[in-house]
């Protein structure tokens, strides 16, 4: 019995963890933004990484993306190593709706043109992210 209610506390906490997309990010307000990769973290529910943005006036602005589960990302074909620290990369996604400099990061384009398809199943895509990235 001590095992069972434990398993189920252990699966309240996972599940607590996930969020969909329509809880946490505007679908009405597009991002697109360019900077340099300073971290990711390759952990369930979903994948966060953190991109440097310089604005204008040269203020850098550090921004979290939430991406799709780290194994539903290698179904795709998408690794741990494919978004790297200091790669600079182009996000695109949508705001998230408490107002800081997170998003949900659903296509990554690299500096050489490479696209990866990086959101989670049920989240929002940018109009044409369907298709033509990885």
């Amino acid at each position: 019995m001590k095992t069972l209610l434990a398993l189920c506390l252990a699966a309240a906490g996972i599940a607590a963890g996930h969020h969909s997309f329509a809880a946490e990010f505007d679908g009405n307000k597009p991002i697109k933004v360019t900077g340099t990769v300073t971290k990711v973290e390759w952990q369930n529910p979903h994948i966060w990484f953190y991109v440097d943005v310089k604005d204008a006036d040269g203020k850098v602005t550090n921004w979290g993306f939430s991406g799709g589960a780290p194994g539903q990302l290698q179904r795709r074909g998408i690794y741990k190593n494919v978004i790297q620290e200091g790669m600079t990369v182009t996000v695109e996604g949508f705001l998230s709706k408490d107002g800081t400099h997170n998003g949900n990061g659903a296509r990554v384009t690299f500096s050489d043109g490479r696209q990866v398809f990086t959101a989670g199943s049920e989240d929002k895509l940018p109009d044409d992210a369907k298709g033509k990235a990885k």
